[in-house]
């Protein structure tokens, strides 16, 4: 019975949170496998007991340096004396000197990105700057640290074997619609009042955090155009965050992009409803008519294949992760034009024709996605690497 180890600690949001919810069940239902996870106690409380499933609950410093230098001190002997045969680390960052071969999951494209880059300098957040640029040269290295390094897509696995010269392979994110639709839990009513409310409206959605590679502007630049667009029916964006300083995480500044729904006089086109919890999603999506995404970096995009699977036509920047990810069930348009992003949404709301179209290739689509084929390829990757196991590992 193989044994592997999972570094979760770094899951704490969005993409992270994802992974480790579906893999972990997917891992239980595994026979001739058993697992020891490492991750916070808050994440913890939502996985239930599930067999063959051990966990370490450890709080960890806070901030990704921290975290990372806690982890190359401390994780070594927690592998050690699991007694894992591979241990696979998810976060971007692997351990330098693993005691068992390591399977890295990488899956964060703003160390590759330009564009960021010069956001950044655009908004004279250096310190942002000079941190990612730090958080790069460790992701890079960590790439060439691991056996194998496992990215989302293969525009990513490119991008990164470009990028670092190391031993990359795509294996795709997951998806299961048993998961995603098994609660049927109402929305909140300040929720639901707000969409009755809107009733006419052309309802759009957009599932993020605020940060600024998604690219929020862009698409609060686009509503009065599409309002035009349509001849002056109104529009409606669901936003699962709030422009509000003290309501977003992290060093992300909210406040241009608050002054911008001021000074385009569209704060009741611009829905801010905050975090929305994971099982609540779909009644949000499907109460909607097209799901929005502005982003101009991105490795694979969950809530694509969400909004997909709930039926919605896609408009979406016109990335390669976008591209392989949808296909044909999404419209694309140049990543920075809020002109183009308009002309899409405006020409799929006013077309029943190609929103009907959009939608069942998005739902043909989002069935090539499952969890199941996911860790079936990492447990065949970590099956690969346990001869190497049996020779010992340099301290």
């Amino acid at each position: 019975m193989m044994h592997l180890f999972l570094n979760c600690l770094a899951a704490s949001a969005g993409s992270g949170l994802t992974y480790v919810r579906n893999v972990v069940p997917q891992l239980s239902a595994r026979p001739a496998l058993r697992a020891t996870v490492a991750l916070s106690p808050q994440l913890r409380k939502e996985l239930g007991n599930p067999s063959k499933i051990s966990f370490i609950e450890t709080e960890v410093p806070a901030g990704a340096a921290k975290r990372f230098c806690w982890e190359q001190v401390f994780l070594p002997g927690m592998i050690r004396r699991s007694g894992a045969d591979v241990l696979i680390s998810a976060g971007n960052f692997a351990l330098r000197r693993s005691p068992v071969p390591q399977i890295l999951l990488s899956g964060n494209s703003l160390y590759t990105s330009d564009d960021f880059y010069r956001d950044l300098r655009r908004r004279r957040a250096y310190r942002m700057w000079l941190d990612t640029r730090v958080r790069g040269f460790f992701a890079r290295r960590s790439v060439g640290w691991a056996d194998c390094t496992v990215a989302p897509s293969k525009a990513f696995a490119d991008t990164l074997r470009s990028w670092t010269g190391g031993k990359v392979v795509s294996i795709h994110h997951g998806f299961d619609p048993e998961i995603f639709f098994n609660d049927h839990t109402p929305l909140p009513p300040s929720i639901q009042e707000t969409i009755d409310a809107g009733d006419n409206a052309l309802r759009l959605i957009f599932v993020s955090h605020y940060n600024y590679y998604r690219n929020f502007e862009t698409l609060l630049r686009a509503i009065p155009i599409i309002r035009e667009r349509l001849g002056g029916r109104d529009v409606q964006l669901f936003l699962t965050c709030k422009l509000l300083a003290d309501e977003n995480s992290g060093a992300h500044r909210t406040e241009a992009a608050a002054a911008m729904v001021k000074h385009l006089g569209i704060p009741n086109q611009v829905i801010e409803l905050g975090a929305v919890p994971y099982h609540l999603l779909q009644h949000l999506i499907r109460a909607c008519n097209i799901y929005v995404t502005p982003a101009y970096a991105e490795t694979f995009a969950h809530p694509l294949v969400e909004a997909m699977a709930c039926g919605l036509p896609v408009v979406a920047s016109d990335l390669p992760a976008h591209r392989e990810i949808c296909g044909n069930a999404a419209v694309y348009f140049p990543r920075f034009s809020h002109q183009l992003l308009a002309d899409k949404v405006a020409q799929v709301g006013q077309s029943s024709a190609l929103r009907t179209r959009l939608a069942e290739c998005g739902l043909k689509r989002s069935r090539e996605f499952s969890w199941r084929d996911h860790v079936d390829q990492v447990i065949a990757l970590a099956e690969s690497l346990r001869p190497i196991a049996k020779y010992p590992r340099a301290a």
